[in-house]
């Protein structure tokens, strides 16, 4: 008997105190932090649900830390997130980022790295099933916006409190990737499927009840009517977006070719 666990974060406000004022509003983050677990409830998940103040990082990965341990080969995890994308360049030396750029997460209380992330799924048991839906933007200070004005909509950490922030917290962040890198954590990808909501030159949209690619999804999925793999559920998925906003399905690691061909959330 299979077993899975799903991990839902939704922040419409960061904490003003940790983000050098800026609270960083937006509508729909917890919206579609419940709907989505909904849907997994409805697959067959046990849920766990993180909203605003309570999507810390100390909570995070104290959450996915919990799964990790009960989680087996064969088992499932889906971890959803909704909220702002950020960016912090890396100046550690290391090859692992292209763009010489660390997307992060932007929790309640800081920003979390992608390495982070990387190596929360890594504590998983191999052949753990993993599979990653964020809502969010990860363009920092590169973002182009359509038109050349931002309506407030984005779900991105702005440039200049980008800027800001890296200029304070660069000593912390540095000494972060010292420590991933001694404990052997920022070496390899963990097998798992993520599918984030736009490019990198792109805004994903805050909505009034869900985000642009959180309301596209449930559309596709409806109610669990949808059949097709991943690769399907992600096409089917950016054909209900405008050009401006094309959702990416990404692979870390060597995730199994027959789980990809699954149904989406088949536990």
């Amino acid at each position: 008997m299979t077993t899975g666990l799903s991990l839902h974060i939704g922040l419409n406000e960061v904490d003003p105190a940790r983000y050098e004022g800026w609270a960083g509003t937006l509508v729909a983050c917890e919206n579609d932090a419940h709907d989505m677990a909904r849907l997994a409830r409805a697959a067959g998940f046990e849920p766990t649900v993180l909203l605003t103040p309570d999507g810390t990082v100390s909570q995070v990965t104290a959450a996915l830390g919990e799964a990790a341990a009960r989680l087996g080969s064969g088992d499932i995890l889906l971890f959803t997130y909704s909220g702002h994308g950020g960016q912090v360049p890396d100046d550690s030396g290391a090859d692992d980022e292209p763009d010489a750029l660390d997307e992060t997460l932007v929790l309640y209380d800081r920003q979390f790295l992608d390495d982070e992330v990387q190596q929360a799924f890594r504590a998983f048991a191999d052949d753990v099933r993993i599979v990653a839906l964020l809502d969010c933007c990860h363009s920092g200070s590169s973002i182009e916006i359509p038109g050349g004005t931002d309506d407030g909509s984005g779900r991105y950490l702005p440039e200049p409190q980008q800027r800001q922030l890296y200029e304070r917290d660069r000593g912390f962040f540095d000494e972060l990737r010292r420590s991933l890198a001694e404990d052997g954590s920022a070496d390899g990808a963990p097998d798992a499927l993520l599918v984030s909501a736009c490019q990198d030159n792109q805004v994903a949209s805050d909505g009034p009840v869900n985000g642009a690619f959180t309301e596209a999804l449930l559309r596709v999925w409806d109610d669990g009517a949808f059949q097709g793999g991943y690769r399907d559920f992600h096409r089917s998925i950016q054909r209900g977006l405008p050009p401006t906003q094309s959702p990416n399905l990404y692979l870390t690691g060597s995730p199994d070719p027959e789980f990809l061909a699954q149904r989406p959330f088949t536990v």
